[in-house]
């Protein structure tokens, strides 16, 4: 019977033709942390709910995830997406920069106690301005606003480089350490053949 969290063996383990592989390591904080100092959104900067549909939900993922070759949210059946964007135990926040796409905030407050930091993120104009310290103190705010004893989130090494230790430096501690192998959606369709150019494709 195979295991349901097997281990890898020590070593090089073959990934399938077709398919991309990403250490992935998940952090906690189990109390809030004291604030990171951080300058008030600039001007033409906005956090606004999200209108919860599918469409615009995808157009804000695909804006910040595509340069990270983020596809779960691409790849899940619609019904299924709109199943947990329409939960009020999530909340869903764009960043718009004078109107256009800048970043996504996600909380994920279904399991009872805990906060997930399910996506956080910017798009690449707005990388490196400041905003992102901005946004992360408004996350853990709202998080711990809430009756929890536990928030995390989960980064990989197909993530922005500086993303874990931005984590770190935020107060998240790690836990876990994981290796995910998925097709490569490059090569399904689900993304463009030519983004995240940083990623070997190996058709």
């Amino acid at each position: 019977m195979t295991s349901p969290n097997p281990v890898l063996p020590v070593g090089y383990s073959a990934v399938p033709a077709g398919h991309v592989a990403a250490v992935v390591t998940s952090l906690e904080m189990t109390s809030r942390p004291p604030p990171r100092p951080a300058r008030p959104f600039p001007p033409g900067f906005e956090l606004q709910p999200l209108d919860r549909t599918v469409g615009t939900y995808r157009d804000l993922y695909r804006a910040v995830g595509t340069e990270w070759l983020w596809f779960s949210r691409l790849i899940i059946p619609d019904d299924r997406l709109r199943a947990i964007i329409e939960d009020p135990e999530v909340e869903i926040f764009a960043l718009r920069d004078r109107g256009r796409d800048a970043g996504i905030l996600e909380l994920d407050f279904r399991e009872p106690g805990t906060c997930e930091l399910a996506f956080f993120g910017l798009a690449p104009a707005a990388v490196g301005t400041g905003v992102g310290r901005t946004l992360m103190n408004e996350a853990i705010a709202r998080a711990w606003s809430k009756p929890i004893a536990r928030f995390w989130v989960h980064t990989c090494t197909l993530d922005h480089p500086a993303a874990l230790d931005f984590y770190r430096r935020s107060g998240f501690e790690p836990y876990a350490f994981q290796v995910e192998v998925a097709p490569d959606p490059r090569l399904t369709g689900a993304m463009p053949r030519d983004c995240s150019r940083h990623i070997p494709l190996l058709a």
